[in-house]
């Protein structure tokens, strides 16, 4: 499916106007513009929005965060975040989130995590009940940070997580695109004594996430790299031609990315381009399948050149709660002072530092920004989206 202008007259579009104003050899030029107006000429790429990382990420229960401070600090110091449910992050203007993803073909994989033994070895009181009902048992992927250890999500499978999201979105029909980061975790902690090892992602195992993710979301409700590259012949080609859908095309749909750049080979094994793949892959710029790719340590130049080259970027304004303690916002200026479309950070508007003043926002509640590097003449910030109902 390509994207066309017949689409666009689909969407019931929810018109709002604004002034810009232009000065013009001294004079003022008021034009008024609508949202549907904007929407037309501002392509997906010329918008900047703030996600939040581990967005699933409960933090650890009294219990848990007690054996963690004793055995573990230095662990426990990088881990100590949680979010809120996607659907209340979304309702606070987070606009990209990530969910980490463990392949359990069989179920019962995760069902028994080793912390549960050892909190009570340790003699603390139990904490809440890890899985009530039983959906670790069951086959599918499931949502977790770290197997054995850190466990807890507000959500614990992939289906359960994309349902709340496509909830809201069917409640919000007219959002900006949610960006949804999909990592892959294989990695065993070496550790610790007997953990889990996780399963590995193969071409088999990846066909049934892209399976998954489709049986949550209608075609005509994600953008695919099938929508972007239409008739060109690789990705690439199409990216660095401007082919990105517009906002009018883009709105009330979410596009999902691959966070692992090793697990790129298998996801692409016989889908040249990604034809009839669901994700994007977090490829080497210039590659075949190049449309998204991370630059979480990368430089502003970096960045930006990227970004003007059509690419799709995720940076990272902070990393394990050592921004917020401090309340340092280098890093966090750097990004938002970028070209990056995406910028996340474990501290959005509606939950910022539990220690400092700390938080990564935009001006004025707003969810998105024209993009500082790729903006079109004339882009309006507000006419993106309403402010947050930040709580």
């Amino acid at each position: 499916m390509q994207f066309g202008t017949n689409m666009i007259f689909k969407k019931t579009i929810r018109i709002s106007c604004a002034i810009a104003i232009f000065v013009m050899g001294g004079a003022v030029l008021a034009q008024q513009t609508t949202t549907a107006q904007q929407d037309q000429r501002v392509h997906l790429n010329q918008i900047q929005v703030i996600g939040s990382h581990n967005s699933y990420h409960a933090g650890f229960p009294p219990s848990a965060r007690n054996l963690m401070e004793m055995k573990s600090p230095e662990g426990l110091h990088g881990l100590d975040y949680h979010h809120a449910p996607l659907a209340n992050q979304l309702s606070g203007g987070v606009r990209q989130i990530e969910i980490d993803v463990y392949a359990d073909t069989k179920g019962g994989r995760y069902a028994h995590p080793a912390i549960l033994g050892m909190v009570a070895k340790a003699g603390l009181p139990a904490d809440p009940e890890f899985d009530p009902h039983h959906v670790m048992d069951k086959p599918g992927f499931k949502v977790l940070h770290m197997q054995d250890i850190d466990v807890r999500s507000t959500c614990m499978t992939l289906t359960a997580c994309l349902t709340d999201v496509r909830g809201w979105s069917k409640q919000h029909p007219q959002h900006l695109p949610i960006f949804i980061l999909i990592e892959t975790k294989e990695g065993r902690d070496r550790n610790l004594p007997n953990a889990v090892t996780p399963e590995p992602f193969t071409a088999p195992v990846f066909d049934a996430l892209d399976k998954e993710i489709r049986s949550v979301f209608a075609a005509n409700e994600m953008i695919t790299p099938d929508d972007v590259r239409g008739s060109a012949a690789t990705l690439v080609e199409a990216i660095h031609a401007g082919r990105w859908p517009t906002l009018a095309q883009a709105r009330g749909r979410v596009i999902f990315l691959l966070d692992q750049r090793h697990v790129e080979p298998i996801y692409t094994k016989g889908h040249p381009s990604l034809r009839g793949r669901v994700l994007f892959t977090n490829a080497e710029p210039g590659a075949p399948d190049a449309a998204f790719t991370e630059e979480n340590d990368g430089s502003r130049e970096e960045i930006d050149a990227l970004v003007k080259q059509g690419y799709l970027v995720r940076t990272r304004s902070d990393e394990n709660t050592d921004q917020a303690r401090t309340n340092d916002t280098t890093r966090r200026d750097l990004a938002l002072s970028s070209g990056a479309q995406m910028i996340s950070t474990d501290y959005p508007a509606s939950e910022p530092s539990q220690w400092t003043s700390y938080v990564v926002k935009f001006p004025d509640g707003l969810v998105a920004r024209c993009n500082p590097v790729t903006k079109p003449v004339g882009c309006v910030d507000k006419l993106l989206a309403p402010p947050a109902s930040v709580r």
